[in-house]
């Protein structure tokens, strides 16, 4: 089983590591340290090989660590000592002090000291521990060249998990009448999904678990449509993904499947008789966002809003209404 020295020297490299990842980390991590040999500090090689394991990974570590274990041979009679840096076996074991130290570039995270005599004086603590700064700190010029940050992301085959947050008002429209959209974006994507209220904000908190990015990546931009709202007077990219006799069903570049429609009268400031003749199916241009049109009630967008009006442009009179009105009903529901 497990001996009570790997626990020790397990739970000093955790405490060494363990500050350095961010709060936010969304992984349970377990680093597993195999020494197959050694001659000096095998918590203190676990520490710089479990740093650079996990910035290997993908894991956000905030700084590097680095380790160093110091020793010490000391003469009680003339008050004379030597601190030794990163000490090997016999060091350790004829020397009167394992003093192991875990830190950053700023400061130290963790430290250990087994000593053999009485105790120590404040001037052997104090060069212990400016000899041991200059020790990590060199470990560490080491340990950024083999690998200088955190990879942007995890590992390939790695689990991953994203999370993002939208407003309460969009969680209905994720999860869809019977949780339809939902399920269909899980079976689509291969990912899953899960959904919480956070309980101070009310927003909702998406996390996204999957394997392949590809699948994330779709199952965040089906979010970016559902919850995207264009801004009045702001101008959009769009795409022609259906032609009517009236105008054009256009579709958001940037939110895809948020659609919109571009009526026939604002294609271009002359006279469109027939919509095929300004737009195509397929056709990209940009789109003024006006809102919610007063009368119909429903969401405007023009093209030749962005255009400039042509020379001479006479705006068109208004269509003059008949005066004739229809006949009222004649109420047939006579019985005979």
């Amino acid at each position: 089983g497990t001996s009570r020295r790997e626990v020790g020297h397990g739970n000093l490299a955790q405490r060494g590591l363990k500050g350095m990842i961010p709060e936010d980390c969304p992984y349970t991590v377990r680093v597993v340290s195999e020494v197959l040999e050694s001659n000096g500090s095998s918590s203190m090689a676990t520490v710089c090989a479990g740093t650079m394991a996990m910035m290997d990974a993908g894991i956000q570590m905030k700084k590097p660590v680095s380790g160093i274990a110091m020793g010490l041979i000391s003469d009680a009679d003339s008050g004379k000592f030597a601190v030794l840096s990163d000490i090997l076996g016999d060091e350790d074991y004829l020397g009167d002090m394992d003093f192991k130290v875990t830190g950053t570039a700023d400061g130290i995270t963790a430290c250990q000291m087994d000593i053999k005599v009485k105790g120590l004086g404040y001037d052997i603590l104090v060069a212990a521990l400016n000899q041991a700064k200059d020790g990590r700190l060199h470990i560490l010029d080491k340990l950024v060249e083999a690998i200088a940050a955190p990879r942007e992301d995890v590992k390939e085959y790695a689990p991953k998990m994203v999370g993002v947050r939208i407003a309460n008002e969009f969680i209905g429209a994720l999860i869809g009448p019977g949780g339809k959209v939902i399920q269909e974006l899980q079976k689509v994507t291969g990912c899953t999904i899960v959904i919480n209220e956070d309980p101070v904000t009310e927003e909702g908190i998406v996390e996204i678990l999957g394997t392949g990015q590809e699948g994330i990546d779709a199952v965040l931009a089906k979010i970016d449509s559902i919850t995207f709202k264009p801004t009045v007077g702001s101008a959009y990219e769009v795409k022609v993904i259906k032609m009517l006799d009236f105008g054009a069903v256009v579709e958001y570049m940037e939110a895809p499947g948020n659609e919109v429609l571009l009526h026939v009268s604002e294609l271009a400031w002359e006279r469109t008789e027939n919509v095929s003749d300004v737009v195509n199916m397929g056709d990209v241009f940009d789109v003024k966002y006006f809102g919610l049109d007063k009368r119909t009630r429903k969401e405007k967008v023009s093209r030749k809003a962005l255009m400039e009006k042509p020379e001479g442009y006479v705006a068109p009179a208004p269509r003059e209404r008949s005066n004739d009105r229809r006949p009222p009903r004649r109420d047939d529901r006579r019985r005979d």
